[in-house]
């Protein structure tokens, strides 16, 4: 997968935001100012996903592709690489999880208001 056919289907997820707080290298998606996913601009061939512990520990397991988090809460966040054997519908769910654990992560409020809205 490369960087603009992620950065168009993080961007494509309800409610997501592209930012670069960390300077003007690393893209980051949000969804109500929680980051779901970066990607770094100088060497766009990983991208940082948040993930649920056990499914992380799994996924590292099962695939040379996923390592702790590099710069992350290695529990939480993964480091997916774009140029290995996952194939794009993959690194499509590991974006999709990403993006609910965050979802599922904000306050009852914020998501009804974001529901709402839609």
């Amino acid at each position: 997968m490369r960087i603009d056919e992620l950065r168009e289907y993080c961007l494509s997820k309800s409610f997501t935001e592209e930012t670069m707080p960390f300077g003007d290298d690393v893209l980051v998606f949000k969804v109500a100012g929680k980051m779901f996913a970066l990607i770094s601009l100088s060497s766009p061939d990983t991208v940082n996903l948040k993930c649920d512990a056990v499914y992380a520990s799994e996924l590292r397991e099962r695939y040379t592709e996923v390592q702790p988090g590099f710069h992350m809460n290695k529990k939480l966040w993964n480091t997916v690489s774009l140029q290995g054997s996952l194939d794009e519908k993959m690194i499509q769910s590991l974006i999709e999880h990403s993006y609910e654990e965050v979802f599922k992560g904000l306050p009852k409020k914020v998501q009804k208001e974001l529901l709402g809205n839609e």
